[in-house]
């Protein structure tokens, strides 16, 4: 068994070597990189990571895989690292064949609930929150890419990996259709953006091609059922596993290859649209109906997210028009303050811009400069808590939300990870 001691010991000898370009970013580099062994990660008996999402003591698969991601990179160095990874995939595999609309799940069957909520069947005890998200689907699968383009001679895409994205498919495809399908979700209590509405089914939608998701990846409520974003990322990590899939799969790989195309003409046809700068560009939602919602939320997957998610690239026109709108006070949830600006959300208050948003405007930056700049951004407004908050105030840093939230310290660890791996670090 994976002795995680060692490991963040391993961790906290990596950072201790590593120059960032300010002694503030270096120091909280040097603070967070073992922030999920040390504090977030349980070793299970069968080989498996529990991996808590921080103060909140639930497993999202979103989180999760963003959380473990940044430690591919130093697998080759520290070898542990590639194990804990395979277990928390594992992890996440057994909770999406437990429940795949779910979206965060508890350690053991404790029926501990983020609320009492009503669904289409009863609420496992293994779950705490059953939001449907199309991103909770997909992130195993980019954890999944990830490991295999970091070392594509391990074989860990085992039966019970297909056998999964099966199930995955098979929701996606009901899911193009959502008037059919069966999923609704109800909550009493808390905002109204905690629940959909229509009697838990969600505002109406038409079936454009693409995939319906009920919440966004701030597990706030889609105003449109149809998250481009969402759908951008569905696309990618379909199109990186369709030639991996083996040739004893033909009606899964059959499969893939219909939803890729049928999703990506979705996005094409509705998801492109005319921006408030006058150019094309990607709007947040849509309904299928008309109705656009021209947006960028701070959590991913996002609009600005997409060259990291393998979507696009930063040099793709369309995505560079859509960077420019949602990085300007055009986009309702753009803030700029005295001491921050960028991009926040509606699932904190006005006037709060993620750290995330600003370590994933750094990673789809082609710009070192521009890197630097954001990766120092985030140092400068931690409160001097050592930690990357969900959301903090533009104007006083002393003002945020969430005391520990493990997947906000691990984006600035990617983004500080990619500046000591380019050739001038």
């Amino acid at each position: 068994m994976i002795n995680l001691k060692t490991v963040e010991k391993k961790l906290d000898d990596y950072a201790a070597q590593q120059t960032l370009p300010s002694k503030r970013a270096t120091q909280l580099f040097r603070h967070v990189l073992n922030d999920v062994i040390a504090k977030a990660t349980t070793a299970n008996l069968d080989g498996t990571f529990f991996v808590a999402t921080g103060d909140i003591p639930a497993m999202w698969l979103r989180d999760a895989t963003f959380q473990i991601l940044p430690y591919l990179s130093l697998a080759d160095e520290i070898p542990e690292l590639r194990t804990i990874a395979k277990g928390v995939l594992r992890q996440e595999l057994i909770y999406v064949q437990h429940d795949p609309y779910a979206n965060a799940f508890n350690q053991t069957a404790s029926d501990a609930h983020w609320a009492e909520d009503e669904s289409n069947i009863p609420i496992s005890p293994f779950v705490w929150e059953r939001k449907f998200e199309v991103d909770s689907l997909c992130a195993p699968l980019f954890l999944a890419t990830a490991m295999h383009q970091q070392d594509p001679t391990d074989d860990f895409l085992d039966d019970e990996f297909w056998s999964t994205l099966a199930v995955i498919i098979g929701v996606f495809q009901q899911e193009q259709h959502h008037g059919d399908s069966p999923y609704f979700f109800n909550r009493s209590t808390g905002p109204a953006s905690d629940t959909l509405k229509n009697h838990g089914r969600g505002t109406e939608v038409g079936d454009p091609g693409m995939i319906w998701s009920g919440f966004r990846p701030s597990d706030d409520a889609c105003q449109y059922g149809y998250l481009v974003p969402s759908n951008m990322f569905a696309v990618s990590v379909l199109r990186d596993l369709l030639p991996l899939i083996p040739d004893n799969q033909q009606i899964l790989s059959q499969d893939t290859a219909k939803l890729i195309e049928e999703v990506t003409a979705g996005i094409q046809e509705y998801g492109v649209v005319t921006l408030p700068t006058g150019k094309k560009g990607y709007a947040y939602e849509v309904d299928g109906l008309g109705h656009v919602n021209l947006m960028d939320d701070a959590n991913v997957p996002s609009l600005l997210s997409q060259p990291f998610l393998g979507y696009t690239t930063s040099a793709d026109p369309l995505y560079q028009n859509t960077r420019a709108f949602i990085l300007s006070v055009q986009n309702p949830y753009y803030y700029s303050g005295r001491i921050l600006e960028g991009i926040g959300s509606a699932h904190t208050p006005k006037n709060y811009v993620w750290p995330i948003s600003l370590a994933m405007e750094g990673l789809t930056s082609t710009d070192p400069l521009v890197q630097a700049a954001r990766l120092e951004a985030i140092a400068l407004t931690d409160n001097r808590t050592q930690q990357c908050h969900e959301g903090v105030n533009v104007d006083d840093p002393r003002q945020f939300t969430r005391e520990w939230f493990s997947w906000s310290n691990m984006t600035f660890c990617q983004l500080a990870l990619k500046l000591l791996s380019a050739p001038s670090a």
